[in-house]
């Protein structure tokens, strides 16, 4: 299997800042090719950047983000889009090169069919138009590592057109309401990557590693329907999540590039036509290389491949070899649930709140994990809920672990919450347990509870009697709970835990207290 990545570029022409003042809205600092609209929900194409009367002064004016995306991500599959080429992550370099993917004379393209799916697959889950008939170009550009000097793309008709893309995102103080929004998607688009330059500062040289040159790619292009990095971030988290249950692609992505363009601009810079990318390091976006504009491309037909043809049930041609043409309903039918299907069914079925089920799928392997801990549990859903994304989740963060480093297995929490739900144990208890079960590793709950002694008192008559001695050693806190201090009552429970050594139950001890003061 390919190491599955995306990477999106983000040339200035998808990411547009508007002016917002008391005349019109203008677009500021578009490039070449960008995307600019007085009104949200239209769209055209600036060719050059709109002119100003003057330069805006820091601070004088407010910004607001019209956000679109051209996002590159590379398709899981074991062989490259035109060659037989493996494709495997950190191989040594130069070693996954074929004679196509090095561009010596004579070689010719061979479409790989797993590509394909992957695209039609995608494009359906995104409620695209999938075309029965799409085109191979050549769009010609010199850079070292591109070996031919152009790159095979779908520019004049792709496979997948006028999609959507629905995600929400959360606002309020609390977070906790849900709005959902939708990004149209203009094309989904199959191309092959170009390889990597390394570059040595100390030699001052450049070195080509070709392993990636010719892995497939889909350009999925979202139109700039978003106001904020935000909401540019849940959009492509929410693809992302799409393409890993596809099994199409998996990806990281970092949003930095909105705070950039307004202090360039509030500076009197200009915003240049390029590609920028993510420095982790750096936490912020570096130029790459400069974006030429569409014409300079010299977009052809691509002669070595004829179009490519796809055909739905009622298209399908007699005698058709199954192995030769791609049925687009029968891809229809294989797509897996998406994550939207996925979080509708954990709502209704656990009763968890809607940011809950966001958070469950958002974290990687954390719904594997919750639903391991449900089918082992007897605690109600909502407590397991809480303890896996307030208790485990936060531990997680508190050291920068995945769920897949995690110390605690599923099969742990799930004994834990089962002592609890059994009163064993108290909540506290089951606390102190867990940071047991994180710090040390190989002992049970069980084990846990027994060497520590954190089993709650089950000898009812020996706690009723010192509930009764509490009260009498505290005469003055029964009288203040008597004239009606509701804190007082919290004041007995305390002191009765604390003769317990915190093993008894606060809710027992409250029913006790409350029953002795009425006799």
């Amino acid at each position: 299997m390919a190491a599955p990545v995306l990477r999106w570029s983000c040339p200035a022409r998808r990411w547009i800042l508007a002016n917002i003042d008391r005349g019109p809205r203008h677009g500021r600092g578009s490039p070449t090719g960008s995307r600019s609209s007085g009104k949200r929900g239209q769209s055209s194409v600036a060719q050059q950047p709109l002119a100003t009367a003057q330069k805006p002064r820091k601070g004088e004016h407010q910004w607001a983000a019209v956000v679109g995306l051209e996002i590159h991500a590379q398709i899981s599959s074991n062989s490259k889009l035109f060659s037989g080429s493996q494709v495997h992550f950190a191989a040594p370099p130069n070693s996954l090169v074929s004679f196509f993917d090095a561009s010596l004379p004579g070689t010719l393209p061979v479409l790989n069919r797993r590509c394909v799916e992957a695209a039609v697959m995608t494009g359906l889950a995104l409620n695209c138009h999938i075309n029965k008939k799409s085109l191979f170009d050549r769009k010609h550009y010199f850079y070292a590592d591109l070996p031919a000097g152009y790159q095979i793309t779908q520019q004049r008709l792709p496979i997948a057109v006028k999609g959507s893309l629905a995600y929400s995102v959360f606002v309020g103080k609390n977070r906790n309401q849900v709005i959902n929004k939708t990004v149209r998607i203009k094309q989904i688009q199959l191309e092959q990557d170009s390889g990597k330059s390394l570059h040595d500062d100390l030699r001052s040289q450049t070195l080509i590693d070709l392993n990636r040159a010719g892995v497939g790619l889909l350009e999925v292009v979202l139109e700039p329907d978003m106001s904020c990095g935000e909401e540019a971030a849940t959009a492509v988290r929410e693809l992302q999540l799409i393409l890993q249950a596809l099994g199409t692609s998996q990806a990281n992505m970092a949003d930095y590039e909105i705070q950039r363009q307004i202090e360039e601009l509030e500076n009197g810079g200009e915003i240049l036509n390029e590609t920028r990318s993510f420095d982790c390091k750096l936490g912020c976006t570096v130029p790459m290389r400069d974006k030429e504009g569409k014409q300079d491309y010299r977009f052809i037909p691509e002669p070595n491949l004829p179009p490519l043809l796809l055909y739905d049930s009622a298209s399908l041609p007699a005698g058709a070899d199954p192995q030769q043409v791609i049925n687009i309903d029968q891809l229809r039918e294989q797509l897996p649930e998406l994550p939207r299907v996925t979080r509708e069914k954990l709502v209704q079925q656990y009763g968890m709140l809607p940011e809950h089920s966001f958070t469950l799928l958002n974290e990687v392997g954390l719904l594997e994990f919750f639903q391991n801990v449900m089918k082992e549990t007897r605690a109600e859903p909502k407590r397991v809920t809480s303890w896996v994304l307030n208790t485990f989740l936060g531990f997680l963060k508190q050291q920068n672990l995945a769920v897949s480093e995690s110390p605690v297995t599923p099969s742990a929490l799930a004994e834990l919450l089962n002592l609890l739900d059994q009163k064993t144990i108290s909540s506290a208890a089951a606390k102190k347990v867990f940071e047991e079960l994180w710090r040390s590793g190989g002992k049970t709950p069980a084990q846990i509870v027994s060497e520590k002694r954190l089993e709650l008192m089950q000898d009812q008559e020996a706690l009723e009697e010192l509930c009764q001695a509490t009260m009498e050693k505290h005469p003055q806190v029964v009288m203040d709970l008597k004239k009606g201090n509701p804190r007082a009552i919290n004041k007995l429970i305390g002191l009765v835990r604390k003769a317990t050594l915190n093993r008894a139950d606060p809710t027992v001890i409250k029913e006790m207290l409350e029953r002795q003061l009425s006799s």
